[in-house]
């Protein structure tokens, strides 16, 4: 059994100064990220577009592999796209969006909830829900070797996880500066374990959603999941050994450089999307007047692959005009046209590379 579980919280951290510039430097680039996001007008460019990025790199810890290619062509639910690991990262992003709700709307999140997200990430066997069984051990899923054996009592989980959601739900300020309480909850969550699967993006599906609750960002746009992707033998390590104490240095450190890289790195993408999205408008406004709205404008970013039917429900314009926006789109470079059987998608190509980095 990990001792520490039974102490959490732990009465006191020490704050080397190296610490507390890493918290600085954290605390400032995640404020500047808060600050940028709204220099998007329509708030579900980010939702959709970064969201899915979140949902890739952690399916991706989980050795859940897709491409952006299949992911993007997983949203436009057509049946020859159907492609298992794009579903899982769907998942991902439809649990992370559930949450997000729920925390918006009731400043809480209880057990119900946590339960409730990783039902929509888990399917198939031995299905969703606190453990009830004992065995269950952490791996690491490359080398097999041992990471640490989590508790084994049903009842004790819950009451782990309990105590843990009122430590999540209580005013950040209360003891430790919040983004030092955002890594304590993950820390005990990966140690709680308390699923047979998805413990790992669930958790990570937390730290989103605690930063949104306690006003740190209004939206779950931090991609955390590709700095653990980065560095994950690096969080392995972290997670297998147990702080002794307040000697909590070397994994606060981790997980708040962490903060501060991914933070600088979403800071960039939104300034790349907006310059993106308003080179484009002004070229489809010069181009192509008589089409021209910002619905469209705005259907085109939050679906870096589109289809007729997004156009008619976030325009609200008719099939034939849907389609003939698109066509003439494509035709005039803005996006490419994909034939599949009868039917077609448009790929807006400079978004599709901004995405993956190019």
């Amino acid at each position: 059994m990990i001792s520490d579980l039974y102490a959490f919280p732990p009465e006191r951290i020490a704050l080397s100064d190296a610490l507390t510039s890493q918290l600085i430097m954290a605390h400032r680039r995640l404020a500047e990220l808060k600050g940028v996001a709204p220099l998007l007008p329509n708030q579900d460019i980010l939702l959709n577009t970064l969201a899915l990025q979140e949902a890739k790199d952690s399916s991706a810890i989980e050795n859940i592999i897709t491409s952006h290619d299949e992911l993007f062509k997983q949203e436009l639910d057509i049946p020859q796209f159907n492609n298992a690991a794009a579903k899982e990262v769907g998942r991902y992003s439809e649990a992370l969006k559930l949450g997000f709700t729920w925390v918006k709307a009731n400043g809480e999140l209880t057990l119900d909830d946590l339960v409730a997200i990783q039902a929509v990430l888990v399917i198939g066997e031995p299905g969703p829900g606190i453990r009830t069984r004992p065995g269950t051990k952490v791996v690491n899923r490359a080398t097999g070797e041992l990471i640490y054996t989590p508790p084994q009592d049903h009842d004790q989980i819950v009451e782990l996880l309990e105590w843990l959601l009122v430590f999540f739900n209580q005013a950040a300020n209360q003891g430790f500066d919040p983004l030092v309480r955002m890594a304590l909850i993950h820390y005990q969550f990966e140690k709680i374990h308390p699923f047979y699967d998805g413990n790992g993006r669930t958790g990570r599906i937390l730290n989103l959603l605690y930063l949104v609750q306690h006003g740190l960002l209004d939206l779950p746009i931090l991609y955390l999941s590709r700095y653990i992707v980065r560095n994950n033998p690096a969080y392995l390590a972290q997670l297998r050994t147990d702080p002794l104490d307040d000697n909590w240095e070397a994994w606060l450190k981790f997980v708040l450089r962490g903060v501060e890289l991914t933070s600088t790195e979403t800071i960039e993408t939104i300034h790349k999307l907006r310059d993106l999205m308003a080179e484009t408008q002004e070229r489809i406004k010069t181009q192509l007047p008589k089409i021209y709205s910002l619905d469209l404008l705005n259907t085109l970013f939050k679906h870096p692959y589109t289809k007729i039917d997004f156009v008619i429900r976030d325009v609200g314009v008719q099939r034939a005009a849907a389609a003939r926006y698109l066509d003439t789109l494509a035709a005039e470079g803005f996006l490419d046209k994909q034939k599949l059987w009868r039917s077609s998608y448009y790929i807006n190509r400079s978004l599709f590379e901004l995405l993956q980095g190019k």
